[in-house]
């Protein structure tokens, strides 16, 4: 069938926009690993060659100043604190392996694409509660809040192909259950 709604057309499709997303993903969580080496570059750049964006918006510069040195005390006097990020990266890297379920039968694991939908949607509300409880400024609530929106428009578009998928794929399914 070469019909661009036709099955052998949207699995790739669907597969395209999964690795879109399990790669970003992966990133955001890998980089919870290296935090306080990290931030040490992030700072040491806006000091300079990165100072253009320190001037145009210094309350960046100075949130990472302090998220720097809150850093750099915590893994001095208590670095098994720092345990904790390394759990969210691991968290984001079996979340990840979660979607590799919906590489191989979109259909049947589309309830992982909806699982995926609804923390991106939760990221909103822990941004606003846990936001504000722990001295976070609005604007970096914000960035955060971000990635809940940015990482549901993949996902939003995963689904509706999987439910093309399924549409086109329903009487081949009802006649064949093992058949994906």
């Amino acid at each position: 069938m070469s019909d661009s709604n036709g099955p052998r057309a949207l699995l790739p499709r669907i597969r395209r926009w999964l690795v879109l997303f399990v790669v970003c993903l992966v990133l955001s969580g890998v980089t919870a690993f290296p935090l306080v080496t990290e931030l040490r570059l992030l700072d040491e750049a806006l000091g300079s060659w990165a100072a253009p964006v320190a001037e145009l918006f210094p309350g960046l510069a100075e949130w990472i100043t302090r998220v720097r040195g809150g850093l750099e005390a915590t893994d001095a006097q208590a670095p098994y604190v720092l345990y904790g990020t390394d759990w969210l990266a691991f968290a984001h890297l079996v979340i990840a392996v979660a979607f590799y379920g919906v590489h191989r039968d979109p259909v049947r694991n589309i309830w992982v694409v909806e699982f995926g939908m609804i923390a991106c949607v939760g990221i909103i509300p822990l941004a606003l509660i846990c936001g504000p409880i722990r001295g976070i400024p609005f604007w970096w609530s914000v960035i955060d809040m971000s990635f809940g929106v940015i990482g549901i428009l993949p996902l939003l578009v995963v689904r509706r192909l999987i439910k093309r998928l399924e549409a086109v794929t329903a009487p081949a399914r009802a006649m064949v259950p093992s058949l994906p």
